[in-house]
């Protein structure tokens, strides 16, 4: 279990050694998982000022940040998995309840926006359905095979990977479903805070141990956040490696409104270095494909000549700055 941060001497309702309630312990129970256990730190929260509440919870999101770093090893193994499935044609298939389940389908959400890849590619179930997006919807995590019927929803095979997410390590929807998605002959990882026991089934496991939770069983608190952090490590690292990041700005963004069409336009001039109406004249050209109009620009070709270039080759091969690079890479390398 990883420090928890102690915040500044002098702290506004700081608890003294020694002062506790009558009645009270500030001993774990037994047997209890971490995510359940109570605080050290949370015995007197409902005594403490609003602005001594809200730095003791930032002082645990720093906690949760520390909680994810030993699992990097872990989630680059999942990334590299994603990646893998994407490049075969395969997708990445999300399956969560509550807090957790949300925490999946908006990073699927968000995916097709930022990196240009079709929403079939990345999806996401959730226990009790779209109705649990917006409400909890009772008793739907502890349908185990509802979770195996979200897979075969799916129709899961071997070129997916099929990603549950559960702080606990133990919902039944999330086991259900990746007990089915492993039938199926599909990559699964298993992202949580507690570890898993004997019933997990997945192939990657990414705990990230992030302890009690300031409010009680709360994962929406400090699991929550450093669930978010894995996810986006993991969805961004396994885009960038299939090129869909260039110089750190996504050329594969789809500008769908004015603020995205904007950006693109943007890119288009900074990464050509042409003046902004001849930026916006290539991408006119390419169709309002940022990617395809670098390509344009750097093989000096037409565009359907510049895509046939970039499929084979990629972007930055086809950069004046990065063919030192791309010659160094290692054949299959992430990019």
């Amino acid at each position: 279990m990883h420090p928890v941060h102690q915040g500044r001497q002098g702290d506004e309702g700081r608890l003294r050694p020694g002062r506790s309630r009558v009645g009270t312990s500030r001993a774990s129970p037994p047997k209890l998982p971490p995510t359940e256990r109570l605080h050290p730190r949370a015995d007197e929260l409902d005594l403490l000022s609003i602005r001594s509440v809200v730095r003791r919870l930032h002082d645990e999101d720093l906690a949760a940040i520390r909680a994810v770093r030993p699992s990097l090893p872990a989630v680059t193994e999942a990334a590299t998995a994603v990646a893998d499935a994407l490049r075969a044609g395969g997708r990445l298939l999300y399956v969560g309840a509550g807090t957790s389940g949300r925490l999946g389908v908006l990073d699927a959400s968000e995916c097709p926006p930022t990196f240009g890849v079709p929403p079939s590619r990345v999806q996401a179930a959730i226990a009790g359905g779209r109705r649990a997006l917006t409400r909890a919807v009772e008793g739907a995590e502890d349908d185990l095979e509802a979770g195996a019927t979200a897979v075969r929803a799916f129709k899961a095979g071997p070129k997916d990977v099929v990603c549950g997410i559960s702080a606990s390590a133990s919902t039944p929807y999330v086991l259900g479903a990746l007990r089915e998605a492993k039938r199926r002959g599909a990559h699964t990882v298993l992202v949580c805070c507690n570890p898993p026991g004997a019933e997990s089934v997945a192939d990657t496991v990414v705990l990230a141990r992030t302890g009690p939770e300031l409010v009680a069983g709360s994962t929406r608190l400090k699991a929550g956040t450093a669930t978010k952090l894995i996810l986006n490590a993991m969805t961004t690292a396994a885009f960038v490696s299939l090129g869909k990041v260039y110089r750190g700005r996504m050329v594969d963004v789809r500008p769908a409104n004015a603020k995205l069409r904007a950006r693109a336009a943007r890119m288009v001039a900074e990464l050509t270095e042409l003046p902004p109406g001849d930026a916006s004249k290539l991408l006119e050209a390419a169709g309002g494909e940022v990617k395809l109009a670098l390509a344009m620009h750097f093989t000096g070709l037409d565009a359907k000549e510049a895509r046939k270039r970039l499929d084979a080759k990629g972007l930055r091969a086809l950069s004046p700055s990065g063919r030192r690079g791309a010659r160094r890479r290692r054949p299959g390398a992430l990019r």
